[in-house]
């Protein structure tokens, strides 16, 4: 077995965490998978034997390429946090924070889009995978005091997540995530459940080919129907919570909610290639 065989041999043991800490970094599975790729390009090039824990080099060189990423993307300015701000009185269990993450979603992703690149890297890695603040900081380029503040500054928002002008967001968000789950797991009463007696679902004509009707009336009907997306992905689009349905790695439809309140008043199927290619979408990591 020569260097390269028995390096690709060790990447793919760390392939599969690897791919999950870029995903929440990321929030979408293609530029996960363009991340993990640059990792390992950086590490086919690196001198292997220097390394003494590859798990760790990997995931800092991960964390590197995500960071750079996020921060091309111009989420929001970075906000200089001094090293010696105050904690706040109480922090959350670890564990409770990971079980929130896991739980929100698309809720979390929104979230997490409103954090600064540096947040972002150090919420995930220390929240998400209990990666030590003394580990992060040289990845984020502060000292592991002012990294913890980021992390400490990450959370609350999360915690806040339902507060000011992203409430509307989150709650979208929220029911298109409950939306998903019950199409997945076959739920007619749960689907029922979310969606408002007088909703309307409308496809374009290509969706309208595809098998679906111009236009379906009530939640009964609506909801029969959208038993079909049980095999569909969360995505963004134009940062608001959508689901796509992609074929062979192909995306075919996107499907577009109207809430109001606790209910899905609306769905629009969106098929049209020239319509999909013009989307502002994410795919988010599933």
């Amino acid at each position: 077995m020569n260097e390269i065989d028995f390096l690709a041999q060790h990447f793919e043991e760390h392939r599969a965490r690897l791919t999950a800490v870029a995903n929440r970094m990321l929030g979408s599975a293609s530029e996960a998978d363009d991340a993990v790729q640059e990792a390992w390009i950086r590490l086919s090039r690196s001198d292997a034997e220097s390394i003494e824990n590859l798990g760790a080099w990997l995931t800092t060189v991960l964390s590197r390429v995500c960071l750079n990423m996020l921060q091309a993307r111009r989420i929001r300015p970075e906000v200089p946090l001094a090293a010696d701000a105050p904690e706040p009185a109480t922090e959350a269990d670890p564990e409770q924070e990971v079980l929130l993450a896991d739980s929100i979603g698309l809720a979390l992703l929104i979230v997490l889009e409103t954090l600064s690149p540096a947040e972002r890297v150090a919420f995930v890695l220390h929240d998400m995978f209990g990666v030590p603040f003394e580990e992060i900081a040289p990845i984020v380029g502060r000292n592991a005091p002012a990294t913890r503040q980021l992390a400490s500054r990450a959370r609350r928002r999360v915690r806040r997540e339902d507060a000011g002008g992203e409430a509307d967001r989150l709650r979208h968000a929220k029911l298109v995530d409950a939306f998903l789950a019950a199409a997945r797991q076959g739920e007619f009463d749960r689907l029922l459940a979310l969606l408002d007696p007088a909703v309307v679902l409308t496809a374009d004509r290509t969706a309208a080919d595809m098998g679906a009707r111009p236009e379906i009336h009530g939640a009964a009907a609506v909801g029969a129907f959208s038993r079909r997306a049980r095999g569909a992905t969360p995505a963004l689009l134009d940062g608001a919570a959508a689901v796509v349905w992609i074929v062979d790695g192909q995306l075919r439809v996107v499907y577009r909610f109207t809430t109001s309140g606790e209910r899905i008043t609306g769905i629009d199927l969106i098929a049209d290639p020239e319509r999909l290619r013009g989307l502002d979408l994410v795919i988010a990591s599933d």
